[in-house]
């Protein structure tokens, strides 16, 4: 099998070149548009009601009528905003979530019309990095949202997204550098290539973890949806935005959803290769079937991220930044000594790449094993030997009533 390399981009006619941005973009908008039609059903049957069921046979339409909606409502521009930067901040966070889909694998080399092309928009030499780099230019637009609301709510909303996405953005990239040192390549279709015979998932199992909880956090979506959180903010950044810029807002969340799914399944579960039986078949990574493998993938993460939505509660802000700065980013760290280490002596030892793999991943069970148990003894001790509180050097010194004394009916 030839797996594309960065040699095969940048010689398709301008034609195909469309046609693929086209692709792109129509993929996009039809996986939204899904999306939101099948949280909304899983949600129901969750929530043991049924869902949309009332446009279209069994609600299937509900999702276009929605934007159609949407799109042909009155535009409302409150008095006191920064009008221009209140009317670009949609099209700031929709056009970098579009972007970051342009290096993604979709496929391997396929035949259009007599040009062989490879199912992807285009690679760099540093595709991932583009992909972090657009995906943090998108924050901008939530930030200037919730700045130019000219209300409370919305700022508020827009600084926790700062913080968000400064906070899990750090533990993304950290996330990604052992599957650097495996690849040897920071190209998307160099990863997937170097994925060929076993997926990072099982190699860098602590890995896939840590940018798993990063990749929620990264979107705004629950338990970590704070910049939007309605029982404390009304509706966040988006509060004072209504019709087609509101709209603009959704989609952006639901093309990042897609982008940051497809960036896992590149990474960790062998792009669009084929899973194990279907990879016995000959045919199976070749011609179109591997952007149905792909696809298959991707909606596997959709899935996970309505299921935790339809789970789990939202965390308390100083929980979600304990989480960010005191587990992810040291796990991460600690992570890539190891694999740095353990790879390099090993692989120069002529061990193959599953050896390393098993090794790192041991001594970081080992080392989380120690952590959890010397946890446990603490708070053994701590039940044994309780603390007592300090006394205040101001106890007593304001005079306290006496409680008062219910006297009995016979008195």
């Amino acid at each position: 099998m030839t797996y594309p390399d960065l040699t095969l981009f940048g010689h398709d006619p301008w034609w195909l070149i469309l046609a693929k941005a086209l692709g792109v973009f129509v993929f996009l908008l039809l996986t939204v548009l899904t999306a939101i039609l099948v949280e909304r059903k899983l949600l129901g049957r969750m929530q043991l009601r049924l869902g949309p069921n009332r446009v279209g046979p069994r609600g299937l339409l509900q999702s276009l009528v929605d934007g159609v909606k949407l799109a042909l409502k009155e535009g409302l521009v409150p008095s006191g905003v920064d009008k221009w930067i209140y009317l670009a901040a949609p099209v700031i966070s929709v056009i970098p979530a579009f972007m970051a889909f342009a290096v993604i694998p979709m496929g391997g080399e396929v035949s259009v019309f007599g040009h062989r092309t490879p199912l992807q928009l285009t690679d760099l030499s540093v595709a991932v990095l583009y992909i972090l780099a657009v995906t943090s230019i998108g924050v901008y637009g939530l930030v200037l949202a919730g700045w130019a609301s000219g209300s409370i709510y919305p700022l508020l909303g827009g600084l926790r997204s700062t913080a968000q996405v400064v906070s899990y953005e750090i533990a993304m990239g950290l996330s990604f550098v052992a599957v650097f040192i495996y690849s040897g390549t920071m190209s998307t279709s160099g990863i997937v290539a170097a994925q060929n015979e076993t997926w990072y998932i099982f190699l860098l199992l602590p890995s896939f973890l840590v940018y798993l909880v990063a990749m929620v956090g990264e979107t705004n979506r629950a338990p970590f949806d704070l910049p939007e959180a309605e029982g404390e903010l009304v509706g966040g950044f988006h509060t004072e935005y209504s019709s087609l810029k509101f709209a603009m807002f959704m989609l952006a969340e639901y093309v990042n959803m897609t982008t940051v799914s497809a960036l896992a399944t590149t990474l960790f579960l062998g792009g669009w290769h084929a899973p194990f039986p279907i990879s016995i078949w000959e045919g199976a990574n070749t011609g179109w079937w591997p952007l149905l493998w792909f696809t298959a993938k991707v909606w596997m993460f959709l899935f996970v991220f309505m299921w935790l939505r339809a789970t789990l509660p939202r965390l308390r802000y100083d929980q979600f930044m304990a989480l960010g700065w005191k587990l992810l980013i040291p796990v991460s760290l600690g992570w890539i000594i190891v694999v740095a280490t353990t790879h390099t002596a090993l692989s120069n030892s002529g061990y193959p790449a599953w050896a390393t793999g098993l090794i790192s991943t041991g001594i970081m069970a080992a080392v989380a094993l120690l952590l959890l148990g010397r946890r446990a003894l603490r708070a053994r001790n701590l039940r044994r030997n309780p603390v007592q509180p300090a006394q205040s050097a101001d106890a007593g010194a304001f005079p306290v009533p006496p409680m008062p004394v219910k006297e009995s009916a016979d008195a």
